[in-house]
């Protein structure tokens, strides 16, 4: 009896000493940000910026048939028309000079670019950089005064649980504060090609975009890009910032090149599946595998081969393959580096003298390919994205000269429009005739305004089999 009191006794006092100590050394929930939110207000933006929408209407409530002497007589009646459309979008200042950061998409295809400062001041801004692969931009605000600037935090050090405040401008409403925690790290939503997004609850919007996410030493730590908003319901409590550490490389690059400098190795890669790593004896499914390598590029000269598995960059680990362009991308432009490579089942290693990426012919033919995204427009009633049919596509894909239509560019999830595929020419809505993708979204606003629960489309395939098809709306 005597043993088991001591006992008791000897846990109370161990846990009465540890107790104390572990409280001591925890963070307090803070009581308010009202204070450092009046400090960092003065150095977040609203920026809105404004472009040219050219549209072609059809003035009567009627249309000719194709090839009618009606088309010609009163084709200089359907001119086109020129409309202002309006972004809206959010940045933070980082010099007193006015150099403001915010996401490109924010700002892509503007002509007039104003920046609102302290909810009250407006000025013009000019675009110094762009980087549409990590979808940051840098402006500079068109005034003499002094700016009051924010400094960039450690990313890196930023851990699951911390407290976060973001501010913006969501929906036009400027200087909007909330609040929440990093809910995770390193998230890759291909949304961009260096995916490595921090994850937070505080509540942002559309017009978030471009904001900073601040830590409670009023750092910014990260870049508000995109939420998860199924629906367009809004904010759900699941946002994404661009980390600091790889921003600042490249806002650094914006400010003095007006470009980017990525480095480059000129290798194209896939992922080391489970089967893989059991094929080639390694004890874990890590790296990034080799599937070709470019002529004369950095990877080529050092004697790197398709088949190898790069497991190592210049001392980091690659723990998947999309980790391996992230590094590349963030080294600095003629640094040699060190490669660690499994090849016929032993670990080998390759010094490799980094060239640029924006120099390589692959990334020259990649942008000139690369389609102008700000031309679709989106059909939210039908979850698809189209653009307008081209005298091109027409004589590309030899259709009938008198074709006009839309084209999918893209399917999203959960869209009616099932048995329709990317490429295909929509040239009919209720037997209208479509004529750009404008005059095809009032044409569908009409039709699901009237109560019809059927669509009748009719398309042209990637074949060119012109057909009807029926689609069922909810």
């Amino acid at each position: 009896m005597k043993i088991y009191k001591k006992t008791i006794n000897f846990c109370l006092v161990v846990i009465l000493l540890i107790f104390p100590t572990t409280y001591s050394n925890s963070k307090s929930v803070p009581d308010s940000f009202a204070d450092l939110a009046e400090k960092l207000m003065p150095s977040v933006v609203n920026i809105s910026s404004t472009q040219t929408i050219k549209t072609s209407a059809n003035p009567f409530p009627f249309e000719f048939p194709p090839g009618s002497p009606f088309e010609d007589m009163f084709k200089d009646f359907n001119r086109p028309t020129e409309r202002k459309a309006t972004a809206l979008g959010s940045g933070f200042i980082i010099d007193e000079k006015g150099i403001v950061v915010t996401n490109n998409h924010v700002i892509q295809g503007a002509e007039d670019i104003i920046v609102s400062v302290n909810g009250s001041k407006e000025y013009k801004a000019k675009v110094i950089g762009k980087d549409p692969y990590m979808d940051l931009a840098v402006l500079e605000i068109q005034g003499e005064e002094k700016f009051i600037p924010v400094k960039f935090g450690n990313s890196d050090k930023a851990r699951v649980g911390d407290w976060v405040i973001a501010i913006g401008n969501p929906f036009g409403f400027g200087g909007t504060v909330t609040s929440g925690i990093v809910s995770s790290r390193n998230r890759d939503i291909g949304l961009t090609r260096y995916d490595d997004f921090i994850q937070t609850d505080a509540s942002i919007n559309q017009g978030n975009s471009g904001g900073p996410l601040f830590n409670l030493k009023g750092e910014v730590i990260g870049i508000n890009t995109a939420i998860i908003a199924p629906g367009a319901s809004g904010s759900i409590g699941i946002g994404f910032a661009i980390p600091a550490n790889p921003a600042e490389k490249v806002i650094n690059q914006l400010i003095k090149f007006g470009e980017t400098k990525r480095g480059w190795l000129g290798v194209r890669i896939q992922e080391v599946t489970k089967e893989i790593a059991e094929v080639e004896n390694l004890q874990e499914a890590y790296g990034a595998l080799v599937a070709s390598v470019s002529e004369n590029s950095p990877a080529d000269k050092s004697g790197i081969k398709a088949g190898d598995i790069i497991l190592e960059f210049d001392g980091t680990k690659v723990d998947t393959m999309r980790t391996l362009p992230k590094l590349v991308a963030q080294t600095e432009v003629g640094k040699r580096v060190i490669l660690k490579i499994w090849r016929n089942q032993k670990l080998i290693s390759k010094r490799v003298l980094l060239g640029r990426l924006e120099s390589s012919t692959e990334f020259k033919a990649e942008k000139k390919d690369e389609p102008d995204k700000s031309k679709y427009k989106k059909i939210n009633s039908l979850k698809i994205l189209v653009r307008d049919l081209s005298k091109q596509d027409i004589s590309e894909r030899k259709l009938p000269k008198n074709t006009s239509g839309v084209v999918v560019m893209e399917v999203l999830e959960g869209s009616p429009l099932m048995f329709v595929s990317v490429n295909d020419v929509i040239v009919e809505l209720q037997k209208k005739k479509i004529i750009n993708s404008t005059q095809f979204l009032k044409l569908v606003e009409e039709v699901i305004n009237k109560g019809a629960k059927t669509l009748y489309l009719a398309i042209f395939n990637s074949n060119n089999q012109r057909s009807y098809i029926t689609v069922k709306l909810k």
